[in-house]
């Protein structure tokens, strides 16, 4: 029977279950550890230390696509009551201001020296209070940036206000870039400028598709990127692929794909899931599983599963948010990468395009469960990426509300079925092997064990032939 079993088990899950439940379940029970990570997985990322990886890989980063705190994230607050912010979020957003919008020579002029203690506030009203007195010295570029993100109620406001940070933020980098090789402070304040810039033109890009400029919006992200092309660890390129997608420039959208979809940078669940988007366009209008099943995939179809493949084992939270299967919330301001935090703030913007291609979806729903069994089990190996890292439940519980279930993968539920059934050998191969060793002992313990079990039965025919006729019983005894 256990042969039988193992057999059905290794084919229909593809992976033997004697193995799988002594890897992840009596090892680390034993105090086993296995600590092999397939080279090949490395070598297809261009590195050699996957462990490395695994630890870089749990490093928080910014939401490309983060929203709006006084326009956005604080109208839910006032309709919901909810909080959709942690504090460990926006503790991390204020280490990223005090970063990039702040450098040491900032005590030497009054209005920076206000905003550099703001940026370090953790009372709303505080910082926004030392934003208003930054703007009564000095027409300051990073006071209108509080003002545009914390304290403006609507899109349109924030975007006068950055327009109002543009004009200030130029003049404050054309005088740092002419200075700039002066010595290490000039040098300092001109990074500074470059990064508030860079901040303030991509902000205005994003009110620009925030309002439905779409087209604008593009072409103000490609003229950041083309004047700015080192800044990639803004992320630049996830806002214009999700811009593109909008206005179905499909040909655009793989144009950016094959320049940033490269071996040696790092992925990100826009990268791959966007990839998958664009394969499954080409056969999902008229993809059927029964067709499919009939006569096998075409090199398309084929293509298509692969690339939703690879996107479901780098990121498997996410087809369950396209798919609507779990709720969506208010994207964090920073995300874990492979994490529950990206799946939330990829599926939040662009669960509408999945939606818009005709049989995307569909192809989703058929496909990806099956790609999820097929990741490499136990964690610690891969096919196509490095190894899972096992840090994103904590990091993802840091990051999003309490009142959002974290979503823990990959973690392969078992039906009941299987547990039964595993459960019901075991116990008889313990007995088996019991009543083989001992069988005067196990024979006198299923006497008293079958003598347990009848004896309300008995009760209950005592008390029926008490209360029967004797003549009566004896009919039904006959019968």
């Amino acid at each position: 029977v256990l042969q039988i079993f193992e057999w059905w088990y290794f084919r229909k899950y593809g992976t033997s279950f004697i193995e799988q439940v002594s890897v992840s379940h009596l090892r680390p029970l034993l105090g086993g550890v296995d600590n092999s990570a397939p080279s090949a997985a490395s070598a297809a990322n261009g590195d050699a230390d996957s462990s490395r990886q695994s630890v870089s890989e749990c490093k928080v980063w910014r939401n490309p696509l983060n929203l709006f705190r006084g326009a956005e994230y604080n109208r839910y607050t006032w309709v919901t009551g909810r909080e959709p912010l942690t504090y460990y979020d926006m503790n991390l957003s204020a280490q990223d201001h005090q970063t990039f919008f702040t450098c040491d020579t900032d005590h030497l002029r009054p209005a920076d020296a206000i905003m550099q203690k703001a940026w370090r506030e953790r009372n709303p009203q505080a910082r926004i209070s030392a934003a208003h007195e930054a703007l009564e010295l000095n027409e300051c570029a990073t006071a209108y940036i509080l003002l545009a993100e914390e304290e403006a109620t609507t899109i349109v406001e924030a975007e006068k206000l950055f327009k109002q940070a543009l004009k200030a933020g130029e003049g404050c980098y054309r005088r740092s870039q002419q200075l700039q090789h002066h010595g290490a402070q000039y040098e300092a304040q001109h990074r500074r400028d470059t990064n508030v810039l860079v901040y303030i033109k991509r902000r205005l890009a994003m009110c620009a598709r925030k309002l439905g400029r779409t087209r604008e919006a593009v072409k103000m992200m490609r003229d950041l990127m083309k004047e700015f092309p080192l800044l990639s660890m803004f992320n630049i390129h996830e806002n214009l692929l999700e811009a593109l997608l909008e206005l179905q420039a499909y040909a655009d959208v793989q144009a950016v794909l094959a320049k940033y979809d490269d071996i040696s940078l790092p992925k990100s669940a826009t990268i791959c899931y966007t990839a998958a988007l664009l394969k499954a366009r080409a056969v999902s209008d008229k993809f059927s599983p029964e067709a499919a099943s009939r006569r096998g995939l075409s090199t398309a179809e084929m293509n298509a599963v692969e690339a939703i493949h690879r996107a479901v084992e780098f990121n498997p939270h996410v087809p369950k948010y396209l798919l609507e299967m779990k709720s969506l919330i208010l994207p964090p301001e920073h995300i874990l990468k492979r994490g529950d935090s990206e799946a939330i703030a990829y599926a939040f913007f662009h669960l509408q395009h999945w939606k818009r291609v005709e049989g995307a979806l569909n192809l989703l729903h058929c496909t990806w469960e099956g790609t999820f069994r097929m990741i490499p089990y136990p964690l610690e190996k891969g096919h196509l990426f490095y190894p899972y890292p096992i840090c994103t439940e904590t990091a993802d519980r840091e990051l999003l509300p309490s009142f959002h279930e974290v979503s823990v993968y990959p973690k392969k539920e078992l039906p009941f079925f299987i547990l039964f059934t595993a459960g019901l050998c075991s116990f008889t191969a313990m007995l088996a092997l019991l009543t083989h060793q001992f069988p005067e002992l196990m024979g006198v313990f299923a006497k008293a064990f079958l003598s347990t079990l009848f004896a309300p039965l008995n009760f209950v025919m005592e008390k029926v032939e008490s209360i029967l006729p004797s003549s009566l019983w004896h009919q039904l005894t006959r019968i």
